[in-house]
């Protein structure tokens, strides 16, 4: 993984709170969920709609002020802390990156050659849930084709897969792992169904935020990497 010169790559460790969990959100790592009354639930979605337009700004500044020789140095190794998540030969669910978001080609590329099957998010429509397919050499643009929530993604030919890692993407996060995503609620329904999937976010540096809305839907990460700085494992 490259670094920002003059940064050093800091490993965060977070203890959670001791907080019950509820009937539709088990026990996590992080202690257990938040919960609203219906008012707070709509105030919550208002001021994440208000988040996502915020924050997108602030990625495209951040990522568009990066000289491009050094963007294409960040990212391209796994940290070892990360590396210490990844169970042998485990299937890595990476995403195909659309516009300023943090790339994990490279990540995808590095678990590719240390011999770890690679998928990427399949959508057979915009109605359709979210499944993963295979991408035998992410090497290999030519395999992919134009996906339906934009980006790239296998054709309907490539074999299912049910990663056990996912690096994920992000609009926001903080600290202790809470992730603020686009809004569609794909990779929530995913994980909800997919409890034991290490899920790892990757971002740049100014998506760190305080505090995050939180709803009962809204699944933590065990770990995030930024170009200098490792949070977790939660």
């Amino acid at each position: 993984m490259g670094a920002v010169p003059g940064r050093t790559l800091v490993w965060h460790t977070w203890s959670p709170p001791d907080v019950k969990a509820s009937e539709d959100f088990p026990a996590t790592a992080h202690g257990g969920p938040v919960t609203f009354t219906p008012d707070q639930c709509g105030a919550q979605v208002t001021e994440k709609q208000a988040l996502r337009t915020q924050f997108r700004q602030t990625r495209r500044d951040h990522e568009a002020a990066i000289p491009a020789a050094m963007r294409g140095l960040l990212f391209l190794r796994p940290p070892a802390p990360l590396l210490e998540l990844v169970p042998p030969e485990a299937t890595i669910g990476v995403y195909h990156p659309v516009g300023s978001e943090a790339s994990p080609l490279g990540y995808a590329r590095w678990f590719y050659e240390a011999g770890h099957p690679i998928a990427l998010p399949w959508f057979a429509d915009r109605a359709a849930p979210m499944r993963f397919r295979g991408w035998s050499n992410p090497f290999d643009e030519d395999e992919l084709e134009p996906a339906p929530w934009g980006g790239r993604q296998p054709d309907c030919g490539a074999d299912l897969a049910e990663p056990a890692v996912l690096i994920v993407p992000l609009l926001g996060f903080t600290p202790d792992g809470m992730r603020l995503g686009q809004g569609g609620g794909h990779y929530d329904r995913y994980l909800a169904a997919n409890q034991d999937a290490v899920t790892i976010g990757i971002a740049w540096d100014c998506q760190l935020v305080d505090s995050l809305p939180v709803e009962s839907h809204d699944m933590p990460l065990r770990a995030v990497v930024t170009p200098t700085r490792f949070y977790g494992p939660f």
